[in-house]
């Protein structure tokens, strides 16, 4: 089969790295790419975002399926655009990708169909007074949400009300997430262990694809502004706290999705929230989430590829997936700068001194190549993942690699991911 993948980032890294490893590829591409990406499949500098060209590609290459990783493609209606073209797409419609595109229509939809979630409000700028007294009337430290799409830097979770009350301004008074928090939402803070969810879904049926525990602030001591991820780990549920998330959570969402005429196929993830009193969600996403698909594929011993293909054909019922039991760990490396300010550049090197294999990866997600040498292009830049025994030996591994790779000085890279 010929398989296109879209995106430019660790995740799709991880993502193709595991579709090679399918005997059933027989040409795999990737668009827009990365350094990493182009060193394991065939790569064109499409923008994820350039719908008309990349069902051209996918046309002219006689793609078999297109696996979409980021959301802003699912978000403009990639999948849509592809199957009005006959083209097989792994991922949800552009209704469907609502439960991600819109924070406002996410918790709308759980009050609908009661699925335990922070109690909430929505709020515009002309209504930024309301939403000042809603957040007071929370304590006044509540969790501040941008409504759309801002690359997972768009949530604000404050440790003082000075702090909430700034981000209200930012987001409705002084356009700090443009477009995508012209709305917001402020809801409760919620106390607990969080937790990173995944279902496969073929618009009936959900099958439990995985979890992680990811590490969003900047710094060391969960310390700095909200990221789009500085790393994460694997984590084990019981059968118990799997089936009540099933059972409460992700099933009433694949069934409202249903009856609100948009069933939702692709992936489904969850960020939960474990509380005293069971698991409440904080937010959906509507695909693979990074850094943690690094985790799960590197854990996935499935074949990836049958069970896109059976997402897409309806056919999840019955199927059954295989995961090696050690312990993962992956840590991203970020350019001088991330996640608000301008960013570095600079030179990457002394790869090949790392030795790696089905247990040991560096991933690439911010990187080009330039005159030959491997070069920053964006905030996150790598992501060296590991297996072990348990989360010690795999975050050992880990360090020890990010102590071979050369990098700029000012670049960073928390050092108690996993401990």
């Amino acid at each position: 089969m010929n398989i296109l993948v879209i995106g430019g980032g660790a995740r799709e890294h991880a993502l193709v790295w595991k579709l090679k490893q399918s005997p059933l590829v027989e040409t795999l591409y990737c668009l827009p790419g990365n350094a990493g990406i182009a060193q394991i499949c065939k790569t064109e500098s499409i923008a994820v975002d350039n719908l008309p060209a990349i069902i051209v590609f996918a046309k002219s290459h006689q793609i078999d399926l297109v696996m979409v990783g980021p959301e802003l493609p699912l978000t403009l209606g990639l999948v849509d655009a592809l199957q009005e073209q006959g083209i097989a797409a792994f991922g949800p419609s552009k209704a469907a990708a609502r439960l991600e595109g819109s924070k406002g229509f996410m918790k709308d939809f759980c009050a609908r169909h009661r699925i335990p979630t922070a109690s909430y409000r929505r709020f515009t700028a002309e209504q930024v007074t309301a939403a000042h007294d809603y957040c007071d009337s929370l304590g006044g430290i509540a969790v501040i949400k941008a409504d759309g799409l801002a690359a997972g830097k768009g949530v604000t979770v404050p440790t003082s009300a000075l702090q909430a009350h700034q981000a209200i301004d930012d987001a409705l008074l002084h356009g700090a997430f443009g477009a995508a928090g012209r709305e917001i939402v402020i809801e409760e803070m919620m106390v607990g262990r969080e937790y990173s969810f995944f279902a496969l879904c073929d618009g009936q049926t959900a099958l439990p694809f995985g979890a992680a525990s990811d590490y969003k602030r900047l710094r060391e001591g969960n310390l700095g502004p909200n990221t789009g991820g500085m790393g994460a780990i694997s984590v084990e549920l019981s059968e118990a706290e799997v089936g009540q998330i099933m059972t409460q959570i992700i099933n009433p969402t694949v069934a409202g999705m249903v009856a609100e005429a948009m069933p939702f196929v692709g992936i489904l993830f969850a960020g939960l929230m474990k509380t005293a009193t069971g698991f409440k969600l904080i937010e959906y996403n509507v695909r693979f989430g990074d850094p943690e698909t690094l985790v799960v594929m590197m854990q996935l011993q499935s074949d990836l590829l049958p069970l896109l293909l059976a997402a897409v054909q309806g056919q999840l019922a019955g199927q059954q997936v295989e995961w090696r039991q050690e312990s993962v760990v992956t840590v991203v490396l970020a350019a001088g700068g991330y996640p608000m300010g301008p960013l570095t550049t600079g030179v990457l090197g002394n790869f090949a001194a790392v030795p790696v294999s089905d247990d040991l990866m560096v991933f690439h997600a911010g990187t080009k190549l330039k005159d030959g040498q491997i070069m920053a292009s964006g905030g996150r830049v790598l992501a060296v993942t590991a297996r072990g025994d348990d989360l010690a030996a795999a975050r050992l591994r880990v360090y020890e690699a990010y102590g071979k790779i050369t990098y700029p000085a000012d670049f960073l890279l928390r050092r108690d991911i996993g401990g």
